[in-house]
């Protein structure tokens, strides 16, 4: 892993995920998920393969878990926003499905980067809440 990822999990999980724990998250880096009475809020965090940035997804499943196109049935402690093929990518503006990748190798800003990238991320965790309500509001 190169360090710049090391040091943007870092600063995520110094910044993002006590954030994500005060408003009801369990589960470990990457993957985390927020069961409510009638379904589960699922946020994922994916790194690119070839370094220098990554994407938060946002995703809902039932209360019960999930069962994959294949049949495999996924209880709701073990559910990620893998599972499900309808998901957002946080800080993309729908309905143009645009994607979006927080970037953290910008030479610019050195250290303070990390910080400022995880300080996007928490910025547009509202995205994800809206997202979240409008899929119980379907349902």
């Amino acid at each position: 892993m190169s360090e710049g990822r090391t040091n943007m999990i870092a600063a995520l999980k110094e910044v993002v995920i006590p954030h994500l724990r005060s408003i009801g998250f369990v589960g470990a880096f990457p993957h985390f998920r927020r069961s409510g009475e009638r379904s589960i809020d699922l946020l994922t965090f994916q790194f690119n393969r070839w370094g220098g940035s990554f994407v938060v997804e946002a995703a809902s499943c039932s209360a019960g878990g999930v069962t994959l196109s294949w049949g495999k049935r996924v209880p709701a402690n073990k559910v990620t926003a893998h599972c499900i093929g309808k998901r957002l990518r946080l800080g993309s503006s729908p309905p143009a499905k645009t994607d979006h990748w927080f970037e953290f190798e910008d030479a610019t800003y050195g250290e303070r980067i990390f910080a400022m990238v995880a300080e996007q991320v928490l910025d547009t965790l509202p995205q994800a809440e809206n997202y979240w309500r409008s899929l119980q509001n379907v349902a």
